[in-house]
C-alpha cells in the first residue's frame, strides 16, 4: 500500500523545489476546485485524462494536508469507518433521480 504521509512529504517537497505556492491557504483550495471542475468537464464531454486531473486534485490535497499537519491516510481509514456505520434511506429528488439521505441518530447526530 502507498504511504500517504511520504507523499504529502514528497508533494511538499517538489512544491518548495520549484517554488510553488505555500502559503496562500485559499489558492490552494481554489487550485485543488479547479482541477476537479476540470475532471468534470473531461468526463461531462467523454474526453481522456480524467484520472491524471484527480491526481492534480490529490496533489494539491496532500499538499495542503502536509501543510497543516494532517495526517491523511490516518482521517481517510477513520472516515471510512464512520461511513460504515451510517445509515441511510433512498428518497427521489425532484427530478425523480434517486438521492440518499443520512438517517441521524443520537450516536452520529
Amino acid at each position: 500500500m502507498i504511504d500517504l504521509k511520504e507523499l504529502q512529504k514528497e508533494v511538499m517537497r517538489n512544491k518548495l523545489e520549484k517554488g510553488f505556492n505555500t502559503t496562500d491557504t485559499a489558492l490552494e483550495f481554489c487550485r485543488a476546485h479547479e482541477e476537479l471542475s476540470e475532471a468534470f468537464s473531461k468526463h461531462n464531454k467523454n474526453h481522456s485524462g480524467v484520472a491524471e486531473e484527480f491526481a492534480d486534485v490529490m496533489i494539491f490535497i496532500l499538499g495542503m494536508c502536509e501543510k497543516f499537519g494532517f495526517d491523511l491516510e490516518k482521517e481517510l481509514v477513520r472516515k471510512i469507518e464512520i461511513n460504515k456505520q451510517r445509515k441511510y434511506k433512498k428518497e427521489k429528488s425532484p427530478e425523480g433521480k434517486d438521492v440518499f439521505i443520512r438517517i441521524k441518530t443520537d450516536e452520529d447526530p
